[in-house]
């Protein structure tokens, strides 16, 4: 059996300590440290259920990079909080000290990233067992060979019982969560959130490849029988797990994803899926990971004598989340990577009913709605609160982005313009009204006009302009309703889809303003259209 100890341990980072290391443990091994230490509990049918404590989503407003010559001028500091190299060497010298007080330490030597060349080498140090299974279950697992030689490019340090100070670390509360950039090191205080490591990782490789011209994305993608790669974009509540996971296709990977000369490589070896009301029903492929050995669960509330769980008790939290190796996915990629995409779908759930279900965008449009990030929450339980709520999440995932969303954006449209790849928005959101008036768009037919756009023969179909947005839209799609293709006569009344269409466009135009500085005429003239 291959040495799972490395020849680089941990006196690089200046740590000294007395604990019991375990280094690169399995999945068995460290589900076994986490019962006996009392971390969580065994499910009756395999799955190891945690709990979070407080934190049981990321912790955004306590998330810093360190500022300094590396990134002084690489960062987007619009969009990225700051921490002075001084408050980091502080943060850094108590995080050393609180290791070397540990009993037990668990250490985990991973990639972010499945395509070796443009791979990061990852040291995980916890002093939780299941924090350092999760970890080991998300990114990409070495080869027991390839422990021995291992040496980390990015170290992560998760301490959840760390208490920071903010005066002394320029943090904001108790909890931080601290990138330096320079020094190659992620500090995690405070959050017993599991997502907190993995996100780091996406950011690291979000910072690193676009100085290697790949492009990093925050999507879902799959390949088809025909053997062409497909990526899918969206914010939460728009369907990019539910429409990427098809058993006709092959799963690459459901989150994080870059995009090179020669493939579309997953950065992860694992799903995060959202648990909270699951049915084998909808979704039969991710309920049955809530069956299996070697599955994490946060914050699923389980039966202390029966072990059963409940997916539908929200008590705990509404973002009990499920982490599991991607192949427990049956029809996944045998090396998480595919060629390159033929097509791209931004996925939009538009609760103002005025977007229509398919369109398809141009380069110029591609990278202006790839910059906008476009989707809508429907009204709140608040009373009074009637309307629909637009959000604009750049890059479809602003809070991971720690370069301007331009370097994305430009990035997007040369590698769709180099690769002739087809470009759709999909709406899944509403129709014949706005929500509360109309109905979401039936899944049926947005699957019929997915696999239109996705096998090539909507590229056939007939389409006419956009009035508000200047794309092509669909006039006939054979399998799919025509009424449905042209939201403004699936509206009774015109004059109100009228109003809220231009209502929709003044909210694209000013959310846009602060990007049009960063791209050329082309990106500018992509914008819809002000009555």
């Amino acid at each position: 059996m291959a040495n799972r100890v490395p020849a680089a341990g941990l006196a690089d980072l200046g740590v000294e300590t007395s604990a019991d290391i375990h280094w690169n443990l399995g999945t068995a091994s460290l589900v076994e440290q986490a019962i006996v230490r009392g971390e969580g509990l065994l499910s009756k049918d395999g799955p190891l259920v945690v709990q979070t404590g407080k934190h049981t989503g990321r912790s955004a407003k306590d998330k810093f990079l360190v500022r300094d010559a590396e990134t002084e001028d690489t960062i987007w500091w619009d969009n990225n909080k700051a921490m002075r190299p001084e408050h980091f060497a502080a943060l850094k010298a108590d995080f050393v000290a609180a290791l070397g007080t540990k009993q037990t330490l668990f250490v985990a030597d991973l990639y972010g990233g499945s395509q070796p060349e443009h791979r990061v080498n990852v040291r995980v140090i916890n002093e939780l067992a299941w924090h350092n299974l999760f970890i080991r279950t998300l990114l990409v697992r070495p080869e027991a060979a390839e422990l021995q030689g291992f040496t980390p490019e990015f170290t992560i340090i998760d301490l959840p019982r760390f208490v920071a100070d903010p005066e002394r670390h320029g943090c904001r509360s108790e909890t931080v969560i601290a990138v330096s950039m320079s020094e190659k090191l992620i500090l995690i205080g405070g959050t017993a959130y599991a997502g907190e490591m993995k996100k780091s990782v996406f950011g690291v490789l979000n910072y690193l490849l676009p100085a290697k011209g790949v492009m990093p994305m925050h999507c879902s993608a799959n390949i088809g029988a025909d053997g062409r790669t497909a990526a899918f974009f969206g914010l939460s509540g728009t369907g990019k797990t539910t429409l990427s996971a098809d058993p006709a296709r092959t799963l690459i990977g459901d989150d994080e994803h870059g995009w090179s000369d020669t493939a579309v490589f997953n950065f992860e070896g694992g799903c995060y899926a959202k648990m909270i009301r699951l049915s084998a029903e909808a979704e039969p492929e991710i309920y049955a990971t809530t069956r299996r050995f070697g599955t994490v669960l946060e914050n699923v509330v389980v039966d202390p004598e029966t072990r059963a769980l409940d997916l539908n008790d929200p008590s705990l939290a509404e973002n009990s989340r499920g982490a599991y190796p991607i192949d427990f996915i049956p029809n996944c990629s045998d090396d998480n990577l595919g060629p390159p995409p033929s097509n791209i779908v931004f996925l939009t759930a538009d609760a103002f009913g005025v977007l229509p279900p398919i369109a398809k965008l141009t380069p110029d449009q591609a990278m202006y709605h790839f910059l906008s990030g476009y989707t809508a929450k429907v009204a709140g339980t608040e009373i009074g609160v009637t309307e629909p709520e637009a959000t604009f999440s750049t890059c479809f995932g602003a809070p991971f982005m720690p370069r301007h969303p331009s370097v994305y954006g430009n990035l997007l449209k040369e590698r769709i313009a180099r690769g002739g790849v087809d470009c759709w928005l999909v709406n899944t959101g509403w129709t014949g009204g706005k929500y509360g008036v109309g109905n979401r768009m039936p899944i049926k037919a947005t699957r019929a006009l997915l696999n239109a756009a996705l096998d090539g023969s909507l590229n056939n179909a007939e389409f006419r302009t956009d009035e508000n947005f200047g794309f092509e839209v669909p006039v006939s799609v054979p399998g799919v309703d025509s009424a449905i293709l042209d939201p403004r006569e699936t509206w009774a009344d015109k004059s109100a889809y009228d109003a809220m269409a231009a209502k929709l466009v003044k909210l694209f135009i000013d959310n846009f303003a602060k990007f049009e500085a960063h791209v050329d005429q082309g990106v500018r003239q992509a914008a819809p259209t002000a009555a």
